[in-house]
């Protein structure tokens, strides 16, 4: 059957101590809700809705550029009332699948799971068993096993309380009762709410079939009500990540100090040292190896080459057998041919660097076109900035640069030209020759070095 998604993303999150809605927050770079929506597309549904109340326009804004379809729920009345108010854009007939916008490690597998194994009954529910209840509705079973009830905690009598098995939130309504479930809703309860639980009693009651699916995994329908439960779920992410990179054959030094904030692939004999962040989509080639404390954000890096450690690379590409680092910064834009070397503290910004090309220390290379084969000596900058406008610096072929020279942008270095240290170039130089700028040295005979007042 067709298949509706509903996700619950009204709430205020008063226990998150933010002026943010919990749904926003992040984990791993991703809105906690942007979770719950991705492991929901695998499923292929016709329709995923979005309900929203407090800081509904935040919610709609950070969840901008997608297909979703937004419900208002100005007047929080509970998760049933929630359902309710989606009833107006349901395709008709189709099965909902209902879940919640703070459990975001929920797995796509696990919600195709609990849709088949639901798909005879009326209602399913995915339910789990936590090592504290507390909280928590409680799953009610007959003596044959059936499901009856879903008990809310405040509401559960002493032997209620006694139950293990508890409600994730995430329940499945067949289409064919969706209507006559949801809108015969009341709130008579302790909280006064509209409890889209209350479908499971109503459904038992008429003589339909009921039935619960215990998540293997306890963590997936793990819910975050607050900055404690953030950082938890937060672990149990990186650790879900890192079991899957282990699993792909990649060398993690220490698996619990590596933190990925978006997508990671690997090739195999992938090598990655401590504390290192990889933000956005990552692609690391065979071999490669990536020293400790790096940051490596939506870049590509091809196979063996090695990331030494303290090195920073944001929206570059780097070649196969490349060297980068330590200390080093690769911002946008940046292309490193096979064989390049990028040294310690030595920053490259939207340039080129041909194949086997070195700069290995202490040098800022911006807004450049580089050949193969050329040496930068330490010190050297590209001056590509006049305070108002960027401009390109072109090294040829082959080139050598001495130490501590300036390249006054826009400037060309023809193929196999030598510019002398200390030398500040602004105007083309020609190839295979050297060419330098220096004043005549002098010494200052009567001179004395000042001296503090």
């Amino acid at each position: 059957m067709p298949l509706s998604i509903i996700i619950l993303a009204a709430g205020q999150g008063r226990r998150m101590k933010s002026s943010r809605p919990k749904v926003v927050h992040v984990l791993a770079g991703r809105p906690l809700l942007q979770h719950v929506v991705d492991s929901t597309r695998l499923l292929a549904p016709e329709q995923v809705m979005i309900v929203i109340g407090h800081q509904a326009e935040q919610v709609r804004q950070v969840m901008r550029g997608q297909e979703l379809c937004f419900i208002d729920q100005p007047e929080q009345l509970g998760t049933g009332h929630a359902v309710a108010q989606c009833l107006g854009e349901l395709d008709a007939g189709n099965d909902i699948l209902v879940l919640v916008g703070d459990v975001p490690l929920i797995r796509a597998e696990t919600l195709a799971q609990l849709v088949k194994h639901s798909s005879a009954s009326a209602v399913g529910i995915l339910s789990f068993e936590p090592v504290n209840a507390f909280g928590y509705g409680r799953i009610v079973r007959s003596e044959d096993g059936n499901v009856e009830a879903i008990v809310e905690h405040k509401d559960c009598s002493e032997a209620q309380l006694s139950i293990i098995e508890s409600s994730s939130g995430i329940i499945y309504i067949r289409g064919d009762r969706v209507g006559e479930l949801v809108s015969g809703l009341n709130n008579d309860n302790a909280q006064g709410e509209y409890y889209l639980t209350d479908v499971v009693s109503r459904a038992a009651t008429s003589g339909e079939q009921v039935c619960a699916m215990i998540c293997a995994d306890a963590d997936e329908v793990t819910g975050v009500n607050n900055q404690q439960q953030l950082a938890r779920v937060e672990t149990l992410y990186r650790a879900r990540q890192a079991e899957s990179l282990m699993d792909q054959g990649a060398k993690l030094y220490d698996p619990l100090r590596i933190d990925i904030r978006g997508e990671l692939s690997v090739g195999s004999d992938v090598e990655i040292d401590i504390n290192c962040v990889f933000e956005g989509l990552v692609s690391l080639g065979d071999r490669v190896r990536i020293g400790a404390n790096c940051v490596i954000r939506n870049s590509t890096i091809a196979a063996d080459s090695e990331i030494k450690p303290m090195t920073s690379i944001d929206e570059a590409i780097i070649g196969s057998h490349v060297s980068i680092g330590p200390f080093a910064r690769v911002r946008p834009g940046t292309e490193c041919a096979d064989n390049a070397k990028i040294g310690n503290f030595v920053e490259i910004k939207k340039a080129y660097i041909g194949a086997g090309s070195k700069v290995n220390h202490l040098s800022y290379i911006g807004d450049t076109e580089m050949g193969k084969d050329v040496n930068i000596g330490a010190g050297t900058i590209t001056c590509n900035y006049d305070g108002a406008n960027k401009f390109k610096t072109i090294i040829e072929d082959g080139v050598f640069i001495g130490s501590d020279t300036q390249l006054v942008a826009p400037v060309k270095i023809s193929r196999n030209a030598t510019i002398g240290a200390g030398s500040t170039i602004t105007r083309d130089t020609p190839a295979d020759k050297l060419t330098l700028s220096r004043s005549k040295q002098l010494t200052m005979d009567n001179w004395t070095r000042p001296k503090k007042k």
